[in-house]
């Protein structure tokens, strides 16, 4: 047994049969919730028992061993090749990872990365690593500050990279498609949970770039909002048809600088006029126009963040219809 999992024989006879629920687990280790239901499912550890009411419970004893575990994975190494591994095996993938990493890098702790470091993993195109440590980070930092702190910060930096010359086309395509990846595999079990108003998520014709409503989908359905994801490039004939079919209570539009300021405004009295008429658009993006009757522009994270807890709430149902003819 490893000796860090060995309860000693002064400890509270309590302390042994502790149990945490998933969410603790998560919050103990920086491992995402999602991803542990993932390695149980497939590799058998962390390894759960069931409450009456159904909800897993681990013992306090998987710790250690979870931590070092998640610290080998974002050390590059395969979670099919660590998880089912022994103490031993696990303690040979870390000495032959952790030394040169540490030395390279200085990161003592997984999911903790700074924007540098997540810089020259895009640079050396190291996606199992980036997507692991941000992974982690999501696990630990929740799904806003998560955007606000560590996936816009990087996406800015990328983009300055590349403007300077510093960084290539490929690099910028590398990160967008890991985010991409990501933000959607967090957002699915939220997807699943969500019991609040539907929200048809899309970006206007000519407008291919999706990152931004990626983020904002992931924020919508963190807030027990039920996304319809469209996508990109989406004629607002096909956005209001969605909407009306569903039916949908919002749309949620983003929209870039690349975005021309004559075709989005036309595009969005297009959409308001084909739209049901309770329901309401909300637009974010540093090229969205300014707010109107039926059309809400948010600045940034913290605002949609802010409109979203609105919107699922019974009071933001109730004055969505408020006024209507």
């Amino acid at each position: 047994m490893n000796p860090d999992m060995r309860p000693t024989t002064d400890a509270p006879a309590a302390r042994s049969d502790a149990r945490l629920s998933i969410g603790a687990l998560s919050r103990a280790t920086g491992v995402p919730v999602e991803t542990l239901r993932t390695w149980e499912q497939r590799y058998g550890f962390p390894s759960s028992e069931r409450k009456p009411s159904g909800h897993r419970v681990y013992p306090l004893s998987v710790v250690p061993r979870l931590r070092r575990a998640a610290e080998a994975i974002a050390g590059g190494h395969r979670a099919g090749d660590v998880l089912p591994a022994t103490d031993a095996a696990l303690d040979r993938l870390l000495a032959a990872t952790l030394p040169t990493r540490r030395s390279a890098t200085a990161w003592t702790v997984p999911g903790t990365i700074s924007t540098g470091d997540a810089i020259a993993l895009v640079t050396a195109l190291d996606a199992e690593r980036l997507t692991a440590i941000l992974l982690s980070e999501f696990g630990r930092l929740g799904p806003l500050e998560f955007l606000k702190a560590r996936v816009a910060p990087l996406v800015e930096q990328v983009g300055a990279e590349w403007a300077a010359g510093r960084l290539e086309i490929r690099h910028e395509h590398f990160l967008s498609e890991r985010l991409s990846d990501l933000l959607r595999s967090v957002r699915m079990p939220l997807d699943h949970e969500a019991t609040g108003p539907v929200v048809v998520c899309a970006t206007l014709p000519g407008e291919l770039h999706a990152l931004g409503l990626q983020m904002a989908a992931l924020l919508l359905a963190a807030r027990n909002l039920r996304v319809v994801y469209l996508g990109p490039n989406t004629p607002p004939a096909e956005i209001a048809a969605m909407a009306a079919e569903l039916p949908a209570a919002y749309v949620a539009l983003s929209i870039s600088t690349a975005a021309e300021p004559k075709s989005t405004a036309r595009h969005v009295r297009r959409l308001q006029h084909l739209l049901p008429r309770d329901v309401q658009i909300v637009a974010g993006g540093r090229g969205a126009p300014a707010p109107k009757p039926g059309l809400t522009t948010v600045s940034d994270f913290d605002a949609l963040d802010a409109w979203a807890r609105l919107a699922a709430s019974p009071a933001g149902v109730a004055g969505r219809t408020a006024g209507l003819p």
